[in-house]
């Protein structure tokens, strides 16, 4: 089987619930659809992550690490969270993000991830 991110993104003015009144339906449909990706065995890993504002970005690719406080690119979108599921194609893998972006109620987008190469091939 092959796995998949399926990362919800969150754009700048689009209206998004403020208080945890708002929140908690969509806390509880997670919640729903994080059990049935457990039920089923699509799931590997998931989480929800802290606004854009506690992003930190570090950038070794010269001599010395440069550390800087904020997200690597000035955007209107950002990453809210992710689910890291296993399913047999892709099909199968945008039935699954359907479900998430309705428990979220955000958009959500389908990655399949790299296959390893053999271990007797080098990387």
């Amino acid at each position: 089987m092959t796995q998949y991110l399926l990362s919800v993104h969150h754009v700048e003015g689009e209206p998004m619930p403020e208080t945890m009144e708002e929140m908690q339906p969509i806390f509880e449909a997670v919640d729903r659809f994080n059990d049935k990706l457990r039920a089923e065995g699509a799931w590997v890993f998931a989480g929800g992550l802290h606004p854009i504002s506690s992003a930190t970005t570090v950038d070794a690719t010269g001599e010395k690490p440069i550390v800087t406080d904020g997200p690597f690119a000035e955007s209107k979108e950002w990453l809210g969270g992710f689910w890291v599921i296993e399913a047999p194609d892709l099909d199968a893998a945008l039935r699954w993000a359907t479900e998430g972006s309705r428990a979220c109620a955000g958009k959500v987008e389908v990655r399949p991830f790299q296959d390893e190469p053999p271990a007797d091939e080098p990387a």
